[in-house]
């Protein structure tokens, strides 16, 4: 028999609740997005239209109230409010996933992990970027040692846009968490880490570029990894040209992969998993280059399929965990250790030193 799908409860239905979140549960075997919790009656109205089935909250609160309704309350609020919305989530006994970043500081994420942990709930950190269609192929080269020995990993996560939109993302409030060093570094980070394994030492430049921009728009990240790896990660808004998203070097090969995973854009345009039959496939003409010695632009190498993004793995592998047939997919503790970089980064730009970890 089938099993009854896991209720959850989504705080937040801006970018991340409405574009990643709702759509993603929505459409994950074993889970049925029951509640929407936002204060605005334009995107209750955007909620409703969507899922018309939904029930909508105004407050958080509303949730905790009736906790035993609930299997999973998801955290895709401002980041200001993730550890508050969390901490109150597992407090309630409600197993918890929270957008990235996590927390402000690495010491929150740690006491957020502890607080699960004392509760027996689940705390998962929606890194979804770790499903990118370039990350899962890049993966699967390095474990076939393609490369050989890896040496350097330059990854960008770049866009243009010349005007600040506003809003607390690009605030320069410290409050507020926003910035790009924490939103797109969040995810370059986790990337690195995850390929290449925990950093002893990070230097850093951040710069605000834009004209009445308020934080970070533009950032450098080098880390050295233990491994002896080398990363340089570029987040930018600033970027009139934009550079390859990875690019590679080994021993034995380089891999160079231009363009962002198809996954975010087709969310936007209203396309879902499960509805189309390539769903995270991009174009050949995009796929990534394998070679040594020459340029991937003047047609060196050997071209790579690129694999199909699956953005859906994420909640599959949260309801397995759910359910006690699978671990968590991410969790707070490599949250954490993303968040040991970002702080050490933040400190190295300030103080234009290289800090050891």
């Amino acid at each position: 028999m089938t099993a009854t799908p896991l209720r959850v409860g989504l705080i937040g239905y801006g970018l991340a609740g409405s574009v990643f979140h709702a759509p993603l549960i929505a459409a994950t075997e074993g889970l049925a997005l029951d509640t929407v919790v936002t204060s605005s009656p334009e995107r209750q109205q955007q909620a409703r239209a969507e899922f018309p089935d939904v029930r909508l909250a105004a407050r958080a609160e509303e949730l905790f109230d009736r906790a035993d309704e609930l299997d999973l309350v998801v955290v895709a609020s401002p980041n200001k409010t993730h550890v508050p919305l969390a901490t109150a989530a597992l407090e309630a006994g409600l197993p918890v996933v929270v957008d990235k970043p996590v927390a402000g500081t690495a010491a929150e994420a740690r006491e957020l992990a502890a607080l699960a942990d004392e509760r027996g709930l689940l705390l998962s950190v929606f890194q979804n970027r770790r499903w990118d269609n370039d990350f899962l192929t890049l993966s699967h080269l390095l474990a076939d040692g393609a490369l050989g020995d890896a040496w350097r990993f330059e990854s960008r996560f770049e866009r243009w846009r010349p005007q600040p939109k506003g809003g607390w993302r690009e605030s320069g409030d410290p409050a507020e968490i926003g910035g790009l060093l924490y939103d797109l570094g969040s995810h370059v980070v986790d990337q690195a880490l995850v390929l290449f394994g925990p950093a002893t030492e990070v230097y850093a430049e951040t710069d605000i570029r834009r004209p009445g921009a308020e934080t970070d728009d533009d950032t450098f990240i080098a880390l050295t990894h233990a491994s002896g790896v080398r990363s340089h990660l570029y987040v930018s808004a600033t970027t009139a040209q934009l550079g390859p998203r990875f690019r590679v070097l080994g021993s034995r090969a380089g891999y160079v992969k231009y363009g962002l995973d198809p996954q975010e854009a087709a969310l936007r345009e209203g396309s879902r998993p499960g509805t189309v039959a390539d769903w995270g496939a991009e174009d050949q003409s995009l796929w990534g280059r394998i070679g040594s010695g020459e340029s991937p632009l003047s047609g060196g190498g050997t071209p790579v399929p690129t694999l199909p993004g699956d953005y859906p793995a994420y909640y599959a592998a949260v309801a397995a965990a759910l359910r006690g047939t699978g671990p968590n997919p991410v969790t707070a503790l490599e949250a954490a250790a993303a968040l040991d970089v970002l702080e050490a980064a933040r400190r190295s730009a300030r103080d234009k030193v290289t800090v050891t970890l």
